[in-house]
C-alpha cells in the first residue's frame, strides 16, 4: 500500500509535469499513501510479526525437545538422565516473566514458613 502508492503518485506526476495545478495533487497522495504504508507497517504488521516469530520459536524448541527425547530413548539412556534432559528443555520454553513469579512465589512461601 504504501511503496505502491507513492510509486504511483510520483509516476502521476511525472506524467503531469505539463500542467503545474495538478502536480500538488499527485505529490499529496504520493505523500498519503507513504503515511499509510508506514502507519499499517508499523501498527499492524510488524507487531504480528513479531508475535509469529515467538510463536515459531517456541514450536521449534518444542520439536526439539520431542527430538532429544525420541533420540535418548533410542539410544537407550537411563530414564532419571533423559528426565532431566528433558526439564532443561521445558525449563527454557517458559516465558521469563513466568519463572520470575515462580521464584518469588517460593521465596514468599519459604518466608512464610510453607513448602
Amino acid at each position: 500500500m504504501g511503496i505502491i502508492g507513492t510509486v504511483m503518485g510520483l509516476v502521476m506526476v511525472l506524467g503531469n509535469l505539463s500542467d503545474p495545478s495538478s502536480l500538488s495533487e499527485s505529490i499529496a497522495s504520493a505523500f498519503i499513501a507513504t503515511l499509510y504504508g508506514v502507519g499499517s507497517a508499523n501498527l499492524l504488521w510488524l507487531p504480528i510479526a513479531s508475535k509469529l516469530k515467538m510463536k515459531d520459536k517456541a514450536e521449534v524448541s518444542a520439536m526439539e525437545m520431542v527430538l532429544d527425547g525420541i533420540l535418548s530413548i533410542q539410544a537407550g539412556e537411563n530414564p532419571s538422565i533423559l528426565k532431566e534432559k528433558l526439564k532443561t528443555h521445558a525449563g527454557s520454553m517458559l516465558p521469563a516473566e513466568g519463572k520470575a513469579e515462580d521464584g518469588a512465589a517460593a521465596s514468599g512461601r519459604a518466608a512464610v514458613g510453607q513448602s
